[in-house]
């Protein structure tokens, strides 16, 4: 089984930070450089979006135009741990945000239908 969990959310205010961390953990996350990880968000009324991805290795990252410059995606395989640094929080960053795996070590996918395993989500709210 693999379990995510996500933590960190909250409401702030534009222009402040959060950080959001993912736990993994189960059997099959035992070589956690194995699998790519990934942050979607959807917002009320919307799909899901990609925010940041992250290879196994963090030998390559990928960023969703909306928060380039602003967010930062990291990870660290011994802990199983997966990050997600804010900043410049903006109004319409409001979503519950995911943590996902691909359990297939391969290029950056963005598409949700790529991602295997999914957390609960946590709530961020900006507000104005």
């Amino acid at each position: 089984q693999v379990q995510l969990v996500e933590s960190g959310g909250g409401l702030v205010q534009a222009g402040d930070s959060l950080r959001l961390s993912c736990a993994a953990s189960g059997r099959i996350m035992s070589i956690m450089s194995s699998y790519n990880m990934a942050w979607f968000r959807q917002a009320p009324g919307k799909e899901h979006e990609i925010v940041a991805a992250i290879r196994g290795d963090a030998g390559s990252r990928y960023y969703a135009d909306s928060v380039k410059g602003r967010f930062t995606i990291s990870r660290d395989n011994a802990k199983k741990m997966v990050y997600l640094q804010m900043n410049s929080l903006r109004p319409e960053d409001t979503a519950d945000y995911y943590c996902a795996a691909d359990r297939l070590l391969r290029n950056i996918q963005t598409m949700r239908a790529a991602y295997d395993y999914w957390g609960q989500g946590t709530q961020v709210t900006v507000s104005s």
